[in-house]
């Protein structure tokens, strides 16, 4: 059996973060024994969403800096933040549709099928100042396993993927938007002081924990969006999801499923 830090190290270049940082060419493939997608998603759907607070931190750069009590706590007040700006927007434009809510931000959303100029494997991406990509190859591999009946279960057939994975870029640009007040961008983390110099710098994992707050109120899930990082991946590496879905449990303190 891996120790954390070897199975971290395994799936390290697919989960990077949900929506456009999974990578899954050019490394050895780790050997994860793969496991049903239904049993998996049962699984991760159980749990709540405030406790997703390691796995969302475990890619943020200055991790190491923090504690459980901070790492909570942060997970809480940007969970808040994305749910209070999902609800300003949909107070202001009248719609918690993101497709109507994008148009009326005046974003320009386009749907390739793949990113131009990279090997890597993206879902979705925004792009400063107001351009949002959906990338139709992971939508349409995951719309096909949306099709099982017990997956569609689970996920609810009112899931749409690509409105999800609109929703979450676009908080990107709401947070740009209001930067000078909104929590993840005004929250900062002093990383050195001397004298009257100081370094302060953004925790990315605020920002990212707030887009699924936020893509959670709009599209009304019950369960975290980070559950979607198993499910868009398993598209393209059944495996690869198996070893992510081993580190989302054990970082969550949950049993994982036999194999």
């Amino acid at each position: 059996m891996m120790t954390r830090e070897e199975l971290q190290n395994a799936i390290k270049p697919i989960a990077d973060g949900l929506f456009g940082k999974q990578n899954t060419r050019g490394y050895e493939r780790p050997k994860f024994t793969v496991r049903p997608l239904e049993d998996m998603l049962r699984d991760l759907g159980d749990i709540p969403v405030e406790d997703w607070y390691a796995y969302a931190f475990s890619r943020e750069p200055l991790n190491g800096k923090f504690d459980d009590g901070q790492r909570r706590e942060w997970m809480k007040k940007s969970l808040e933040c994305g749910k209070e700006y999902a609800n300003r927007l949909v107070k202001e434009y009248g719609t918690d549709d993101p497709i109507k809510l994008a148009a009326s931000l005046g974003m320009d959303i386009s749907y390739p099928e793949v990113p131009d100029k990279t090997d890597r494997v993206l879902f979705a991406e925004y792009r400063v100042p107001n351009k949002i990509c959906i990338y139709m190859d992971a939508v349409n591999k995951a719309n096909k396993l949306l099709l099982s009946p017990g997956v569609c279960e689970i996920l609810t057939k009112e899931l749409h993927i690509s409105g999800l994975l609109l929703a979450h870029e676009l908080f990107h640009f709401v947070e740009e938007r209001y930067r000078k007040e909104i929590f993840t961008q005004t929250e900062k983390v002093r990383l050195w002081s001397l004298g009257f110099l100081h370094n302060d710098s953004n925790v990315i994992a605020l920002s990212e924990i707030a887009a699924m707050g936020f893509a959670k109120e709009l599209m009304k899930l019950s369960y975290s969006p980070y559950l979607m990082d198993v499910f868009l991946v398993y598209g393209y590496s059944p495996q690869e999801a198996s070893g992510l879905y081993e580190e989302m449990m054990e970082l969550s303190g949950r049993m994982k499923l036999p194999i």
